[in-house]
């Protein structure tokens, strides 16, 4: 094939702009685009309130479209996945992917502050009811503390944001 399958992938504090950068990818590369928000929200909906049943749900979606994803980057198909790659943990399930495919890859790391993120996190929660899950500064930094920048031991292609 000319053009050859990529698989994009993200890393980033919480609001930091990673779905719409996505989106963005998703549309420039003609792409299919998964949203793991949108995905667990209609499967699972109400059954994720704290961190654990996040991993929970989120460990069974990453098993159910796993074989589906490779098929599409065997078949040529890029694919943008807006699922966090915010931990070691997280990125391994990429990277099995990658090997499954031997699909190129691009992991887009938009490193960006506390401080904006916490910025756009408000922004983006105006619209949201009072109590609706991960809003708060509380539950950002009940988050983030688990955030883990890729390091170039882990060998991804990665292509980095700064900001601030």
């Amino acid at each position: 094939m000319n053009n050859p399958a990529t698989l994009y992938f993200f890393c980033g504090k919480m609001a930091a702009g990673k779905s719409t950068l996505a989106k963005q990818l998703a549309n420039d590369h003609n792409a299919i685009l998964l949203v793991e928000d949108d995905l667990l929200s209609q499967l699972y909906p109400e059954e994720i309130s704290d961190i654990p049943s996040y991993i929970k749900y989120s460990g069974r979606l990453k098993t159910a479209i796993s074989d589906h994803i490779c098929t599409l980057l065997l078949k040529g198909i890029s694919v943008v996945l807006d699922f966090p790659a915010n931990t070691q943990n997280q990125r391994q399930w990429f990277r099995q992917l990658i090997e499954r495919t031997n699909a190129t890859h691009e992991l887009h790391f938009i490193d960006a502050t506390n401080d904006l993120c916490k910025q756009q996190l408000k922004k983006r929660s105006q619209d949201k009811p009072d109590g609706a899950a991960f809003t708060s500064d509380i539950e950002f930094e009940a988050i983030t503390k688990y955030f883990q920048p890729p390091k170039d031991t882990e060998r991804f292609n990665i292509i980095r944001y700064e900001r601030s």
